[in-house]
């Protein structure tokens, strides 16, 4: 596997660590980065999003493999990759986006007080004094992964990831903690459905090739009908987090895949 980033020109992941390490000592990078191989694992999970490096320095935090980035970031990404977006409605009550994926696709996503209620964020003192901006972050982080954007998979706003969807998360101001992106696979929760048996079937592969055959059956589902885009974007996520966890296997070197090991793994994450 290469380790060299590009930027105008290549750079290798330890001379970006050097270069950290420099920066780390003039005392303005974010509070989080703290060391050179920080500073150099950040600016490489940036390049993979289309940044550069000090744009990454400045919009990401990485735990745990995991991205934070903020709803503004997300969205300039999305229309960066030939998206378009624009707010219907925007209030201290809803928050209405509509969205046009750079393949076509179409999604409107609303938020309001209400779903805040509803799903227990109210307490968050964030809706009382900024309800605006609260909603207007999470109409776009919420409507970027419903329509099936790839650049947002994986990627939480700062204040989604310190709300209590994610109760087993400890986040300070600074250093957000990591969070689960990738849904856990239930057997028993799972079977009477389509998308279930999908599901399940996903958790069982074992083989890049197999993981492919299914992403192609997930978009002939999505295509006849049978499957809701909403559906189709759930299934790709565990498909991708699979297919990642196949990769990693075969880089470092494992020629033969345990599958209680790598579905374990996947809960995990």
């Amino acid at each position: 596997m290469s380790t060299e980033i590009s930027t105008q020109r290549a750079v290798s992941m330890n001379e970006l660590a050097s270069n950290g390490e420099h920066a780390v000592k003039t005392g303005m990078l974010p509070d989080h980065i703290k060391t050179g191989w920080q500073f150099a694992v950040i600016a490489a999970t940036g390049h993979e999003l289309g940044m550069q490096p000090m744009r990454a320095i400045r919009s990401l935090a990485m735990v745990k493999g995991k991205v934070v980035e903020s709803a503004d970031s997300q969205l300039a990404r999305f229309k960066a990759a030939g998206g378009r977006s624009q707010f219907e409605v925007l209030d201290e009550t809803k928050a209405v986006l509509h969205l046009v994926h750079p393949n076509g696709d179409k999604h409107t996503e609303t938020f309001s007080l209400e779903d805040a209620k509803r799903a227990g964020l109210a307490s968050n003192s964030n809706y009382s004094k900024f309800p605006k901006a609260m909603l207007r972050s999470r109409a776009i982080t919420a409507g970027l992964k419903s329509i099936g954007w790839e650049g947002a998979v994986g990627a939480y706003d700062p204040d989604e990831i310190k709300s209590e969807e994610f109760p087993s998360t400890a986040v300070n101001a600074t250093q957000p903690e990591s969070v689960v992106v990738r849904p856990k696979f239930n057997d028993t929760l799972a079977t009477e459905t389509l998308l279930g048996k999908a599901r399940i079937l996903v958790s069982k592969a074992t083989t890049v090739e197999r993981l492919e055959k299914l992403r192609s059956t997930a978009d002939e589902r999505l295509a006849d009908g049978t499957f809701t885009k909403d559906d189709h974007a759930s299934l790709c996520q565990l498909i991708h987090g699979k297919l990642d966890i196949l990769l990693n296997a075969q880089d470092n070197g494992t020629e033969h895949f345990d599958s209680a090991e790598i579905d374990a793994e996947a809960q995990a994450r």
